[in-house]
């Protein structure tokens, strides 16, 4: 059985080397019969055809004698080759460096660049004013709902006519990427004057009891609307403040407040009986409720940390006097451009020859400078 596979193998082994041997003596012959009739095919062409593909075969010689290894064409040598195609009828046999498609995309690609050429605007655009360029800019950072043909319908009203290309041009450069919609800051700052904020504050006295503080901040003013303190805070007791702080059932559209259990059904209850609708933030998120967490950091570094609590009676004593004559009356917000809310952002005006007058806050903690007469 083995002797056999052994004979077949020789064998065949054998007759691929005798077709070698035949492909070998027979390749002149072939050759030669190819050549005869190319020739007697030339013979019945034209002189000028015959120019034409000895033109563009020794254009492709040219090309391959230049190179080292691979032929490299630049794009004289496209041009070339594309014009002897054009009057060359064989031009597929005798193109040998390229494939037909590739030329035929190069033709493609030079009739997009002479269209291209030819459909070019002759002369220079019109510029814009530069006063209308800064409108455009100035309509794109104030109004990011709108588009280009928004604003451009708006210039129009105004008499000045603007492409929409145009147009985008100049909104590209005034309007950051990515920002199609007004921020949660322009969102909050349409609707702060109908909101407030509630939130407790645990502190503790001189034997470490604690205490807890409830406030309600206003959003729009930044101003205390209410405060208390107590030892047992609970639902009912923070319902109750609530309705001491809305004692007219006048109270803001929205009540911002954080998931604690002492925020429970009684005081949901109060705030729908206002016409309140109470928004619970999500949970670990005091990013949410930012007005109120910034009051109560500014009431622990302005006050509590400089003061020893003794008991419930002097921490509301302390507190009423840090919110109502300080905080409210006295005290620049950065939040409201420097202004104080409870005198509804107006400016203390100098009287004339007027001196500058402070008053002590909180046994010196803080004054308040006034002009007095």
């Amino acid at each position: 059985m083995r002797a056999s596979a052994v004979a077949r193998n020789m064998i065949i082994r054998c007759a691929r080397a005798l077709w070698r041997t035949v492909n070998c003596v027979m390749e002149p012959a072939r050759s030669a019969t190819t050549a005869a009739a190319g020739a007697v095919r030339d013979s019945a062409r034209s002189r000028s055809d015959l120019i034409a593909e000895n033109a563009l075969l020794r254009q492709q010689l040219i090309v391959v004698s230049r190179s080292v290894s691979r032929p490299a064409l630049h794009r004289g040598d496209r041009l070339v080759l594309l014009l002897l195609a054009r009057v060359c009828r064989t031009w597929r046999d005798a193109l040998h460096l390229v494939q037909p498609d590739t030329l035929l995309r190069w033709h493609r690609d030079l009739f997009k660049i002479v269209w291209r050429r030819k459909s070019r605007r002759k002369g220079q655009p019109r510029r814009l004013p530069q006063e209308t360029i800064e409108q455009i800019q100035r309509m794109a950072r104030d109004n990011l709902l709108w588009g280009a043909e928004r604003i451009r319908g708006e210039l129009l009203k105004l008499g000045i006519p603007a492409s929409k290309r145009t147009i985008q041009k100049y909104m590209r450069r005034a309007r950051p990427p990515g920002k199609r919609s007004q921020t949660w800051g322009t969102f909050f700052e349409n609707h702060a004057d109908g909101i407030w904020a509630c939130d407790f504050l645990q502190l503790y006295d001189v034997l470490f009891r604690p205490i807890f503080a409830f406030f309600i901040v206003k959003h729009g003013t930044r101003e205390v609307v209410h405060f208390n303190v107590t030892r047992s805070p609970s639902d009912r007791w923070a319902a109750l403040q609530l309705r001491e702080a809305t004692p007219h059932c006048e109270g803001p559209r929205y009540l911002i407040r954080d998931n604690d259990d002492k925020f429970g059904s009684k005081f949901t209850a109060v705030a729908e009986g206002t016409g309140i609708e109470v928004v619970s933030i999500p949970p670990r998120s005091p990013n949410l409720n930012p007005i109120c967490e910034r009051f109560l950091g500014s009431v622990r570094r302005e006050c509590l940390d400089h003061v020893v609590i003794l008991n419930e009676g002097h921490l509301r004593r302390v507190l009423g006097e840090y919110v109502a004559a300080y905080f409210n009356r006295a005290r620049p917000h950065q939040g409201l451009g420097q202004r104080i809310p409870g005198r509804e952002g107006a400016r203390l005006p100098r009287a004339n020859g007027g001196r500058l007058t402070a008053t002590p806050l909180l046994g010196g903690l803080h004054h308040d400078y006034r002009w007095a007469a």
